[in-house]
């Protein structure tokens, strides 16, 4: 699943991967891939922002700010079994759209 293309927080550091293949591994979209012993971002725009990558690097190759936009509205819907929500409309302190 797509969201909106160039937008997306992840950033890698390819200088800093020791090749563990955590990031692939807990992925839930496949944006990581294992090139031999190499990570590789295989697919930017298919991130959602979850951070379980960026959690389970002990390295410190990846970053991205986890609960913004889209990812954070599913999951929030998922969680409270309602629609897709992240409370645009500013009714709570922790607004996860601006």
């Amino acid at each position: 699943m797509k969201y909106l293309t160039d937008v997306v927080t992840l950033e890698f550091f390819q200088d800093k991967c020791t090749g563990c293949s955590k990031c692939a591994d807990v992925c839930p979209h496949g944006v990581f891939l294992m090139q031999g012993k190499e990570a590789v971002v295989a697919d930017r725009d298919s991130c959602m922002e979850c951070g379980a990558c960026a959690n389970n690097c002990e390295f410190g190759a990846i970053k991205v700010n986890s609960g913004v936009g889209c990812a954070a509205a599913i999951i929030n819907g998922m969680i409270t079994g309602g629609p897709p929500s992240c409370d645009c409309a500013g009714q709570s302190e922790s607004s996860c759209c601006g």
